[in-house]
């Protein structure tokens, strides 16, 4: 938010400078994050002169070339090359002089130096309306009227320059009373009168609204709850035109552009007090009667931006008494009710709308105003009535238009303010610090905040409806402390605690150890937002106030986010990454479900190059052998079956005991292109409730290493190209030999020489007896027994 310090002084007179003010201000909460000085015309025409062209000739060297002689007062006559068509002897010119700098080309700096043009010397620069910062336009120099404009004067005495200094405040959410200027300055005075500084509070003008006659138009409020407090009136004979230069200067000084006197004025009153209004060309509200309430959804309105909306059927309009709507009420307007140049009656709403409504409002259409900022949050429902007659006044005064009949209002707001009741031993044990009772009470008195009656230990309090966030004695105690000094309250010399360990449960002791594994190959943690922008699915779960379109669902998945990270890395030439997340994710399924998860991404190479090892791109086959690692601790029989996912190219499920454990695959080139990856990326998800769960089931068992060799076996094996290793490996099993401790694979082979339809697979098995070193028939008694159950089950044939 942007506060001028000039506009402030209108309602409060210190002698404080800008800078302490800003020092002041962030001490109480309103944090200044930012002074910037703001000039109507950018460097105030600073060693600009008013001169006489004495002389004009066509430029020796150039045929759109001028050279002059300027006097520019105290005898000093310069030499100045110009180009414009227009320059002339004897006419009384703007000159910039060596030194000086312009910023008329769009902000853009320019220096004037004394400086060789085509070989003739040039000692200024005769200047046109925009270079000057004075207009647009740009066809010639800007010639002045000798009779007003006296040769050798600095230019910026004829004009009226405003200087000012704009204070940049990251306004917090909750602090609706310091949405304005008259409330920063309120806000300023009570901490100034509480710490005895100078300080004088001019409150709003407080104007009329009575007269005479019919103001023609009716009002009609469908809806009391949306609009408790509504108030109009009418104004005639009003001249739409350019606002007056003051005005248009404390506009612009604040970041607004000037449309016109009578929206520029609302503009005024809005930053100024804080309450918004909005103005209507009454000629445009059709049956003359204005209505606040709703339309039926899919009701289709085009706002002041050109854009056709579709209505919800929740939003407060201004219709007319067609029911046609006319404004977004405290959002945006209508495109076909605004004021415009032929306007001469206006319309004037000022109104307190329900902020739940607005807000809503803004954020199903993607509309944020000055306007919606305020409503959303809850203006001051006291300030309606004066802001509008402050608005009427402006009109009057500026536009010309006189008020017509009485005053159109609809009220159902009783009770505006908030009881509360202090007790001053909590003021004591929050703030940690005893402040005396009287200046408790100056404080509050600052802040108008009423004290009803003193109680025992403690206060009875009345809040002005304006503190719309100060409901509780914890915001009274919070208000105390802002005015009274934060930095008033000293912190102890010695703090005393008693440590309390706390044990971790074996949840958060799985995941400290199944990152700790991960961290130890070489992983790096990321943790992302839970909230998305994905598109909506029957199963996602949707705010119901969202931030932002960004944020505006809940995440099903950890693997976009992980995408999201390697895009952003692999766009800094980071392109070798392991990364891994514990999160949760969010569905509907019989209701609100949501499970943690442990996410792993491979993408790039999986080691470094060098002069012993030559690079390894990371496959579908590292990122398995990470995930088995992390299993490996359940000591459980692990089933292998193929996965159908449409985020993998080909997917591979992992279970124990009917229980899912991992999900993993190369993830689809589609979905790598929506993150802009052009490298293949591997994705695992791990079940960390479903490994918890089996973990605890799990008993560790503890045995000898053994004393005996272990023996391998290799058996070549002929099989359709359908049969999986998986498969072989669980039915080697099935055997249940004793002396049977491992199946592993060494080779696979597909191509010439090979039947159609078939693959080899070079298997190993590890034998081992506890008690004995095997015997060879043994060992062969094994062999014929798995070579028999593969040629039974798997067709398979032994390769020589």
């Amino acid at each position: 938010m942007k506060i001028s310090s000039n506009w402030l002084k209108d309602y409060i007179t210190t002698d404080l400078k800008t800078e302490r003010i800003g020092e002041l201000l962030t001490d109480i909460g309103l944090e200044v994050e930012g002074i910037t000085p703001y000039e109507s015309i950018p460097g105030g025409l600073s060693g600009v002169l008013v001169g006489k062209v004495l002389t004009c000739q066509k430029h020796p060297n150039a045929d759109k070339l001028n050279t002059t002689t300027v006097d520019v007062g105290g005898g000093e006559i310069l030499s100045i090359v110009c180009g414009a068509p227009n320059v002339a002897a004897g006419q009384t010119v703007a000159v910039a002089t060596v030194g000086t700098t312009l910023y008329g080309d769009q902000g853009q700096e320019l220096v004037i130096k004394e400086a060789k043009i085509r070989g003739e010397k040039s000692q200024g620069m005769l200047c046109s309306e925009k270079e000057l910062s004075l207009g647009e336009d740009q066809s010639g120099i800007l010639v002045l009227d000798p009779a007003k404009y006296q040769v050798g004067t600095p230019l910026s005495q004829y004009f009226d320059l405003v200087s000012d200094q704009i204070l940049e405040i990251g306004l917090t959410p909750n602090r609706t009373d310091a949405m304005s200027h008259y409330g920063v300055a309120r806000d300023l005075h009570a901490y100034l009168t509480s710490n005895a500084l100078k300080s004088q509070l001019e409150k709003p003008s407080k104007f009329s609204l009575e007269s005479e006659g019919e103001s023609g138009i009716s009002l009609v409020v469908e809806d009391s709850e949306l609009a408790p407090r509504y108030l109009g009136a009418v104004l005639e004979n009003v001249t739409v035109e350019e606002s007056p230069e003051w005005l248009q200067n404390r506009l612009r000084s604040i970041g607004l552009a000037p449309i016109n006197n009578v929206v520029d004025i609302t503009n005024y009153i809005l930053h100024s007090v804080g309450q918004p209004l909005h103005a209507f060309d009454a000629a445009k509200i059709k049956k003359a009667q204005v209505r606040v309430g709703t339309v039926p959804n899919g009701t289709l309105f085009t706002t002041l931006d050109g854009v056709e909306r579709i209505l919800q059927g929740t939003e407060i309009l201004i219709k007319d008494g067609e029911n046609n709507p006319l404004c977004i009420a405290g959002v945006f307007g209508g495109k076909n009710s605004g004021v415009e140049s032929s306007t001469t009656t206006v319309f004037l709403e000022s109104a307190y709308f329900d902020p739940v409504a607005v807000r809503k409002a803004a954020k199903a259409h993607g509309l944020s105003t000055d306007a919606s900022f305020r409503f959303e949050r809850g203006v001051d429902p006291e300030m309606v009535r004066s802001a509008l007659g402050m608005a009427v006044h402006l009109i009057q005064e500026i536009a010309g238009g006189s008020l017509v009949g009485s005053i159109l209002e609809a009220d159902t707001l009783s009770d505006t303010g908030h009881y509360v009741v202090l007790r001053y031993s909590m003021l004591d044990l929050i703030l940690g610090v005893k402040i005396h009772r009287e200046k408790v009470k100056e404080i509050l008195r600052s802040l108008e905040i009423v004290i009803l009656n003193e109680i025992t230990n403690g206060l009875e309090l009345q809040v002005p409806a304006f503190k719309a966030d100060v409901t509780r004695e914890i915001d009274v105690i919070e208000e105390v402390l802002r005015i009274y000094g934060y930095n008033k309250v000293e912190a102890p010399s010695k703090f005393n605690f008693t440590p309390h360990k706390k044990e971790k449960s074996t949840k958060e002791q799985l995941e400290n150890y199944l990152a700790r594994m991960l961290q130890g190959n070489g992983f790096f943690e990321v943790m992302n937002n839970s909230l998305t922008s994905l598109k909506d699915t029957p199963k996602a779960v949707k705010l119901l106030n969202p931030l932002s379109n960004e944020l505006a669902m809940m995440r099903q998945s950890l693997l976009e986010g992980l995408l999201e990270n390697a895009a952003y890395n692999s766009n800094r030439k980071s392109s070798d990454l392991k990364l891994f997340e514990l999160g949760k994710i969010y569905y509907k399924e019989d209701g609100y479900q949501e499970r943690k998860q442990l996410a792993l991404l491979l993408t790039g190479k999986e080691n470094t190059e060098n002069w012993i090892q030559k690079k390894v791109v990371s496959d579908f086959y590292y990122l398995k052998s990470y995930v088995l690692l992390l299993l490996e601790k359940l000591t459980l029989p692990l089933e292998e079956e193929h996965l159908e996912d449409s985020r993998f190219v080909q997917g591979l499920q992992i279970q124990a005991q009917g229980k899912t454990l991992a999900r993993m695959g190369q993830v689809s080139t589609a979905l790598c292109k929506e993150f802009d990856l052009a490298q293949d990326c591997f994705y695992a998800e791990l079940e960390l409730e479903n490994l918890h769960s089996l973990l605890l089931e799990t008993q560790l068992k503890f045995r000898t290493l053994p004393k005996f060799n272990a023996v391998r076996r290799d058996l070549a094996l002929l099989v359709d190209s359908t049969t999986t290793f998986g498969e072989l490996q669980k039915a080697s099993y099935s055997i249940n030999s004793p002396y049977l401790r491992s199946v592993g694979l060494f080779d696979v082979y597909e191509g010439a020489n090979l039947p159609e339809g078939k693959k080899s697979y070079a298997l190993n098995f590890s034998l081992l007896s506890e008690e004995k070193t095997l015997e060879e028939k043994e060992i062969a008694q094994v062999m014929q027994q798995l070579v028999a159950l593969f040629e039974k089950k798997f067709t398979a044939q032994l390769r020589g």
